[in-house]
């Protein structure tokens, strides 16, 4: 059939909040017009992350009441650790409360001052934990995936030209690790290959350099090689997410995103020696190994999301919806980063918005322009996100793209929520030409867009 369905009924349902444009337009000036503070209950539509968000299921729920509480030994752990051998072949496993508690764990047992992380793409927290430990994250994407129009199945891939380049500048002695993650976020949600995977992990291994992967969409990538990548288009996700982790030395996972879980993440490894660098933070830090400042509810939860995840039904579905959402506003001439990626579509800020120029945010400037038209909650990931700031010339750096990312929870919308959104996008680009940009009048050195306070120009 050519229509793709849901592959689930809807057994639950929480009610919106319809608002005003005034009811709207008062919120924003009392929030500093940063969209991370507005209360929930003034969203109509919230896209501003796929992280915690989505819905889980009915299976989900019931192993929420199964879940052992034991403070040592809980049986809900085992599953999850067994869940988590079987599905990426990692024996060693430790949980923690999310993706930035498993960074932290970590890169302070990694990293010291003046080491050197490369990546595709950091993400916010990835580069801020990395950062804190005083070492320095470096993105090598391929120059492909820093071109929003330009078509490239594996826009998340890491440009090895560039990594043999920095191994011979800086030595392999300053660089702990190297860091793939997929999709990539920061980039538009791109696959990696995984001949791309397979060749980083070969380089690296000239120079005992581990490879890590920040799996937290890795179902979503792994589809894609399924449908771009030629030699897998018969094979099964699981069968590819085996073949893409048989080349990483450990995962780090925020399982808030293809867990389907409210909360949880987790470090996973391939040696012992990794487990005695961390576990020790870990338990002074979240809790003891068998929790790690989890619920047992919840590691029984996770460990039957990570099994759902890997559903092609389900896949097929999440991948189509994406995409469908990307065609309707490419048909708008609404600039957007393609192909569309897994999890959210990115408008592309820069090009919409011609008339602001990237210090004055234009990607935050079209997020409150959405909130301010329809209720609807996205996010900037450009230069409020990721740009940095000269100390020498006393200078502000843009980042390379100034991006909206309107990011859909898992199970949580229907197609005529996101048909809305497309409604609310095209109002607004029919008078991108009136919108202003914003100054950041206060904000923190690290992660500052969380909570910085915005001002129009």
């Amino acid at each position: 059939m050519k229509t793709i369905i849901e592959p689930f009924r809807i057994k639950s349902v929480e009610p919106l909040k319809f608002t005003t444009r005034d009811y709207r337009e008062t919120v924003l000036k009392e929030v500093h017009y940063n969209l991370f503070k507005i209360r929930a209950e003034d969203i109509l539509i919230d896209f501003l992350t796929d992280s915690g968000t989505s819905a889980m299921s009915s299976e989900q729920w019931a192993g929420v009441m199964r879940g052992d509480e034991s403070y040592a030994g809980s049986s809900s752990f085992y599953k999850f650790q067994e869940t988590i051998q079987n599905l990426f072949g990692m024996p060693y496993v430790i949980p923690t409360h999310q993706g930035r508690a498993a960074e932290r764990i970590l890169f302070s047992s990694f990293l010291k001052e003046g080491d050197i992380v490369p990546a595709n793409t950091h993400f916010d927290t990835t580069r801020a934990n990395i950062e804190f430990q005083k070492a320095k994250a470096i993105d090598l994407l391929i120059d492909e995936g820093k071109n929003p129009s330009l078509i490239h199945p594996f826009k998340g891939n890491l440009d090895l030209v560039k990594l043999k380049k920095l191994v011979d500048e800086v030595g392999a002695g300053r660089i702990p690790l190297c860091i793939l993650t997929i999709t990539n976020n920061s980039g538009g949600g791109q696959p990696a290959s995984l001949e791309n995977i397979k060749q980083v992990k070969e380089f690296l291994s000239q120079y005992n350099i581990p490879l890590f992967i920040d799996a937290a969409r890795f179902a979503e990538n792994a589809y894609f090689i399924k449908l771009r990548e030629k030699p897998y288009h018969n094979d099964s996700v699981k069968d590819i997410v085996e073949k893409m982790f048989s080349y990483a030395d450990g995962i780090l996972m925020s399982a808030k995103k293809d867990g389907f879980g409210n909360m949880g993440g987790f470090l996973a490894f391939k040696e012992k020696k990794w487990v005695e660098m961390t576990q020790n933070l870990l338990i002074l830090t979240e809790g003891f190994p068998t929790y790690g400042g989890l619920a047992g509810r919840d590691l029984e939860a996770l460990a039957i999301g990570l099994r759902e995840v890997i559903d092609e039904d389900y896949l097929k579905y999440r991948i189509r919806s994406i995409a469908y959402f990307a065609e309707k506003l490419v048909d708008l001439d609404v600039p957007l980063v393609l192909p569309a990626g897994g999890h959210a579509v990115y408008i592309d800020a820069k090009n919409l918005l011609l008339h602001i120029p990237p210090l004055q945010f234009p990607g935050q400037a079209l997020a409150v322009e959405l909130y301010r038209e329809g209720g609807v909650r996205s996010v900037e990931i450009g230069s409020a996100m990721f740009g940095k700031f000269d100390e020498l010339n006393q200078k502000a750096i843009p980042a390379d793209m100034e991006l909206v990312r309107l990011a859909l929870p898992r199970r949580a919308y229907t197609q005529s929520h996101v048909d809305y959104v497309i409604e609310v996008i095209e109002n607004v680009y029919k008078k991108k030409d009136k919108i202003r940009g914003y100054k950041i009048t206060s904000g923190p050195k690290y992660l500052r867009h969380f909570t910085a306070q915005f001002s129009p120009v």
